[in-house]
């Protein structure tokens, strides 16, 4: 099984994930989350799996969610539109993102991370 990475090569938790990946030996495609965003359709399938919310896929400690205003604007907004705006812009997207195209996860957490891909 290879796994799908979504990861932002100067994020600090990507890295991290990363290593964990690497240290368990587990095969998986590196995406460059901002380079390659997930489109719109992967995204919405990302987010079925997930079993969160699409409010969970925001990268609620970046830069960019600060400079659009993204608090505010998610608090009326349907998951189409947040789906839209993620699609359009590869920093507002929590990462990482790992799936096997079953099951997802979002962000690193070790023991996550061993009851999801170990």
């Amino acid at each position: 099984m290879t796994l799908t990475f979504y990861w932002y090569p100067n994020c600090g938790t990507c890295k991290k994930a990363k290593s964990w990946l690497d240290d368990h030996r587990i095969d998986y495609q590196a995406v460059h989350i901002v380079e390659h965003p997930p489109t719109e359709k992967e995204l919405s399938s990302l987010i079925e799996k997930s079993n969160l919310p699409a409010r969970k896929f925001f990268n609620t400690s970046g830069k960019r969610y600060r400079e659009l205003n993204m608090k505010e604007k998610l608090k009326e907004a349907e998951d189409s539109q947040m789906v839209a705006w993620l699609a359009s812009d590869g920093m507002l997207i929590k990462r990482p993102i790992v799936t096997d195209g079953n099951q997802v996860t979002v962000g690193f957490k070790a023991d996550q991370f061993e009851e999801n891909w170990l």
